[in-house]
């Protein structure tokens, strides 16, 4: 069962192999299908992978991380905490940017938790539940 949403940042040190509490704790949320990214990551994955090289090794990896790793699909759910959150942000002047509220926006549609080492970003939503894998 999925319990986890993977922020972009997240898969992306995951990619790279830059933390190793990062990387184990992946592998066994992965293994145990426990773990997932947002359409919204995957797009963001997928544009970064376009500015690269074809010979790049990464290219290899993105394409191998994206078949093992759910990406679930943006719901009208989404789209109404999405509203909600963008709006109360603008109000308080403190926007996030929004693919994050999107991806946010989607844990929260989801009933999941935010994997990212963003906190201090979406830290701003109070019902959001995230943890940070890589310390």
């Amino acid at each position: 069962m999925i319990r986890y949403l993977i922020d972009t940042d997240s898969a992306s040190y995951f990619l790279k192999n830059r933390f190793a509490p990062l990387t184990a704790r992946m592998k066994t949320a992965m293994l145990a299908e426990e773990a997932a990214i947002s359409v919204v990551t995957r797009a963001e994955i997928r544009y970064g992978q376009r500015l690269m090289q074809m010979e790049d090794r990464r290219v290899r990896l993105i394409n191998a991380f994206l078949r093992d790793i759910p990406a679930l699909d943006w719901t009208m759910e989404a789209a109404e905490h999405y509203a909600r959150l963008a709006a109360e942000q603008k109000r308080q002047g403190l926007f996030i940017g929004t693919l994050d509220t999107q991806i946010a926006a989607h844990a929260l549609a989801e009933d999941l938790i935010l994997v990212t080492n963003n906190a201090c970003r979406f830290g701003r939503i109070p019902e959001l539940r995230i943890e940070n894998w890589t310390t």
